[in-house]
């Protein structure tokens, strides 16, 4: 099957809205306003299908508390995404039992993800990772760059996706689409070969998705918090969760 009629054969990709920014905004202040569970359910009600979050050590926006208290009432899928270096990121996502854990190798003190996991230097720990969320009945994903060989490593360790991590696609969007998205493509394609979901996230926005969701064959969803939170200050939240739904489910 060529690339082309793989593209308009796929499937509609999925929206997750990552709420960190609610919880930054919300810390900013130490009291409960905006309230992180009300925003989440508010999500879904304007068409979210999905809601992510991503629980730092330093615990600087999203608590681990939130999670708990967000597995309680979330209706659409619950992705939590963080760096498994500590076991108590390893007992939280046990305990709330997501339908997803997506896992990413950023630093304690990163600002945000910046990088994708080395799939072949760290094989054995995320073998042994994968298999205790498999064990509890939780879908895995790993954070990877666009490289083949990760791609490919990352099947080794047995995931059942990979996130694609997008940043230098955005960074390079408005500089040449063409090249900016070729790795994606490549590393996309090697991924459905080797029989791995497909997920994305990572400063991708309004001005971008579309572009990436019609050329990325069997994306199955991304994540999407900071452009959106953004846009939502403009555009309002609902108007904004409903203007990403249009551009994943935009057609050829």
């Amino acid at each position: 099957m060529v690339f082309s009629e793989q593209i308009k054969q796929k499937k509609m990709t999925r929206l997750s809205v990552n709420i960190n920014k609610i919880a930054t905004l919300r810390n900013a202040r130490g009291h409960d306003n905006p309230n992180v569970v009300k925003v989440a359910l508010d999500c879904e009600r304007f068409g979210a299908e999905g809601i992510t979050v991503h629980p730092r050590p330093d615990e600087r926006h999203i608590r681990y508390q939130d999670v708990l208290d967000l597995k309680e009432v979330i209706t659409t899928e619950f992705n939590i995404e963080g760096n498994p270096s500590e076991d108590k990121f390893v007992e939280l996502v046990l305990r709330a039992k997501p339908a997803q854990v997506t896992l990413v190798p950023d630093s304690e003190n990163a600002i945000t993800s910046n990088a994708g996991w080395d799939t072949i230097k760290h094989k054995s720990r995320l073998i042994d990772l994968i298999q205790v969320f498999k064990k509890a009945g939780i879908r895995t994903s790993i954070f990877v760059d666009p490289n083949i060989a990760m791609v490919e490593g990352a099947a080794e360790v047995g995931t059942d996706r990979i996130e694609l991590y997008t940043e230098p696609y955005a960074s390079n969007f408005f500089k040449n689409k063409e090249m900016a998205i070729k790795d994606y493509i490549l590393a996309a394609q090697r991924a459905n070969e080797l029989g791995l979901g497909l997920n994305a996230g990572h400063d991708l926005s309004l001005d971008n998705l579309r572009y990436f969701q019609q050329n990325i064959p069997h994306l199955d969803e991304v994540s999407i918090g900071h452009a959106l939170i953004c846009d939502a200050l403009y555009l309002g939240l609902e108007n904004a969760i409903q203007l990403y739904l249009r551009e994943t489910k935009a057609e050829m």
